[in-house]
């Protein structure tokens, strides 16, 4: 309950709405608009608060601090002796990608730690304070262990933790700042959220590659950290003007209650078939994990040997909610009575979403790539320092074609909203989230197409320029504006008011499965039967991946398109 002090001088509660309200609204691209609980001392009709400030400070910090470490990963890696044991080459690439993409699953793995920890104890402030120390000490780990595995992979998850376990919260928490009094100027914070996200980047994929090569790991992870204690103190120093929402009781008809329930409960002549089947995924999910942990002093033959935790958890938390919402899906009714009818019908509502979910997962395998596997290819590509329009000044670097993506980004969703949908809406397409999303998916498979055509001239031993990397780049970032600003939209409209917190929570695993598929892909090449079917083709491991990758996102475009058809559609804004 928010409490304030009223007219009289008494104290009137408002109920606080989900840590995640504000979020399901705000995909890390895109804008939002909302109201939520009024703050403590009500402000002037039409002013901004003033704590807002610190917040907008905190976030242009602490993403110039995450994507300057996260975009100079790889290179770091694949040139460090934390890798030293393997050979220069394919090995070592390999090794790079993997513990890429094992640090961002758990970068979108653990906002669920966060959001639960906030909701159900501590509240947003406490949480996002916590967790930027983690944060911080993570930075300093990177910068100081830059030769010790144990001390630079601990920092890893250190960041994982405290970058994911304040994602779901800040947006939320600026949120609660306004009321009805000044709702009208949240456009216009996050508006600034989103540009600060994007500056951030921008900045911090060009810088941080320099300060790799000019001054080496220890200052080029330095600064990042410096940046990420800088966002502390500037939201520590707006303590005494912030809103805080306490935490939230449980909730009796929370999404988990209703599952629980409708599995639970019996028909008089019926069985539980959904029961049986969500308890085949636990069964399913405890026994992959215990194959990992004897395999680990077992040969087991038919256990892959390269599957570490990450992918078995992974796995594991798949086969879960799969089985489990399928489960529940079949015994749903038998939760009405016990709760109201709106809870479980918005259960119903999150288990269809989930499935439009579940197709946009291969999207996230091809989209973060771009900061693992397209800078292992543009560092076999000739940067044109000698062409008249080649900006050397600002890009001498593989990974800095990475700012790309930003800066497209700003300059894609201004034209799609105003130039690219009016024209289609025009001619008589209706541009709904779901065929945006669909079309998302196959122009980042288009996008690989062309990276694949790119490694097979680089394969011919042909000088190939860093500017074709502009093409796929393009055509990803089209795709990325298409399917990651358009799908909290997408769920926000099908979801209840109640399921929208645990629908943005489920937004940020899609992240965390697609880099599970690359996981499988990267362990599957290094089976001899994969590698001997690669060879068999004339293409390179590099060149046969992009163009898997490019197929992969095809059949999932597809998919998408023939569930969209048939997509029962909702419409669950709230009413003024």
């Amino acid at each position: 309950m928010v409490t304030r002090p009223s007219a009289t001088g008494g104290a009137r509660t408002r109920r606080a709405g989900p840590t995640f309200d504000y979020a399901c609204r705000l995909s890390t691209r895109a804008n939002a608009r909302m109201s939520t609980p009024a703050p403590a001392v009500p402000a002037a009709p039409g002013r901004m608060p003033r704590q807002i400030g610190y917040i907008i400070g905190n976030e242009a910090c602490e993403r110039f601090s995450f994507y300057g470490m996260r975009n100079i990963l790889v290179p770091f890696l694949i040139g460090s002796v934390l890798l030293g044991y393997l050979p220069q080459g394919s090995e070592r690439d390999a090794a790079a990608k993997d513990i890429f993409h094992m640090f961002v699953i758990g970068v979108y793995f653990f906002p669920l730690l966060g959001g639960w920890l906030a909701d159900r104890f501590f509240g947003k402030y406490h949480t996002i304070l916590w967790f930027s120390l983690i944060y911080c000490a993570g930075h300093a780990c990177l910068a100081l262990f830059e030769n010790n595995a144990n001390g630079f992979y601990t920092g890893l998850f250190l960041i994982a933790l405290g970058s994911g376990g304040i994602k779901p919260l800040v947006v939320s928490f600026c949120g609660d700042q306004f009321d009805q009094t000044n709702k009208s100027k949240a456009k216009l914070v996050f508006d600034a959220f989103y540009w600060i996200i994007n500056f951030g980047s921008f900045f911090a994929s060009l810088l941080a590659p320099r300060l790799l090569d000019t001054y080496g790991p220890a200052v080029a992870f330095g600064v990042p950290g410096v940046l990420m204690f800088i966002a502390t103190v500037v939201f520590w120093l707006g303590r005494r003007h912030y809103v805080n929402v306490p935490p939230s009781r449980q909730d009796p008809d929370a999404f988990s209650v209703v599952i629980r329930t409708a599995l639970r409960a019996q028909a008089q002549g019926q069985g539980r078939p959904g029961l049986l089947v969500a308890m085949v995924g636990v069964v399913s999910a405890v026994s992959m994990l215990l194959l990992w942990a004897l395999s680990a002093t077992v040969a087991l033959p038919w256990w892959p040997t390269s599957f570490g935790f990450v992918i078995t958890a992974c796995l594991s938390l798949g086969v879960i909610i799969a089985l489990g919402g399928w489960g529940a899906s079949m015994q749903l009714e038998r939760a009405r009575g016990a709760h109201p009818d709106a809870a479980v019908d918005g259960v119903r509502a999150v288990l269809r979403i989930l499935i439009v979910f579940a197709l946009v997962t291969p999207f996230w395998s091809l989209f973060d790539q771009k900061a693992s596997t397209w800078i292992i290819q543009g560092r076999e590509m000739i940067v044109p320092h000698a062409a008249w329009w080649w900006p050397s000044w600002l890009i001498d670097n593989p990974a800095q074609m990475q700012a790309l993506n930003p800066l497209l980004v700003m300059l894609l969703i201004p034209f799609n909203n105003l130039v690219l949908y009016p024209l289609l809406r025009g001619w008589g397409v209706d541009v709904t989230p779901l065929k945006r999303m669909g079309w998302g998916i196959a122009i980042s498979g288009t996008s690989w197409i062309v990276a694949g055509v790119l490694q097979l001239w680089i394969d011919d031993g042909q000088q190939v320029s860093l500017a074709w990397q502009s093409l796929p780049y393009l055509l990803l970032t089209f795709g990325e504006v298409l399917v990651s600003a358009t799908a909290l939209e997408f769920a926000y409209s099908q979801a209840p008011q109640a399921m929208k917190g645990v629908i943005m929570a489920f937004w940020y695993l899609t992240s965390t499965f697609g880099s599970l598929w690359v996981l499988l892909t990267n362990a599957g090449v290094r089976n001899e039967a994969v590698t001997a079917y690669i060879a068999s083709t004339g293409l390179s491991e590099n060149a046969f991946l992009m163009f898997f990758f490019a197929a992969f996102a095809f059949v999932a475009a597809l998919a998408f398109g023939l569930y969209a058809r048939r997509y029962p559609m909702q419409d669950n804004y709230r009413t003024a």
